[in-house]
């Protein structure tokens, strides 16, 4: 991805979710334990790419011996539908886990929800590539009346 250079924010003019999810792997000789939670995420993304009217709007992620995946959805049902769909990828991996692995405290999972009103949120990027919220919302340089995050909270009442 190309660079934007300036300072650019982000406008979404509309209620949105922020789901935070991720893993830490606590006994790292138990791979077989670990491997499988880690290696069921690519899956539900990528099935999640493939299918817009899921609502997920995309995400950005970092791996270490706690993983997190930052996630932008359209809402929150949107969300609790793919994570209680049996049919999607997420339902059968949530079961699996639940019944084979936690109890053996190989490995945390986690996950944070925000459901973000508009008008609530700012953004600042300089001299990046679209990441995170400028990735899937609409960028926009920083104008003066956009310079101070104050103003920028008040995405919807711009001039």
């Amino acid at each position: 991805m190309s660079i934007i250079n300036g300072r650019m924010t982000t406008r979404l003019d509309r209620e949105f979710v922020v789901f935070l999810i991720g893993m830490r792997i606590n006994k790292f000789w138990s791979i077989g334990q670990w491997l499988p939670v880690a290696m069921s995420m690519p899956r539900m993304i990528q099935e999640l790419v493939k299918n817009p009217a899921s609502g997920f709007l995309g995400s950005e992620q970092w791996f270490g011996r706690t993983t997190i995946m930052v996630q932008y959805w359209e809402s929150f049902e949107k969300l609790e539908a793919y994570a209680r769909n049996p049919k999607a990828e997420h339902y059968p991996n949530w079961i699996k886990f639940n019944k084979q692995v936690r109890a053996s405290g190989a490995v945390g999972v986690w996950h944070e929800t925000y459901q973000i009103a508009p008008g609530k949120h700012e953004s600042i990027y300089v001299n990046m590539p679209p990441f995170g919220l400028g990735k899937v919302s609409k960028s926009m340089p920083v104008t003066d009346y956009l310079d101070e995050a104050r103003n920028r909270m008040k995405v919807t009442e711009q001039p």
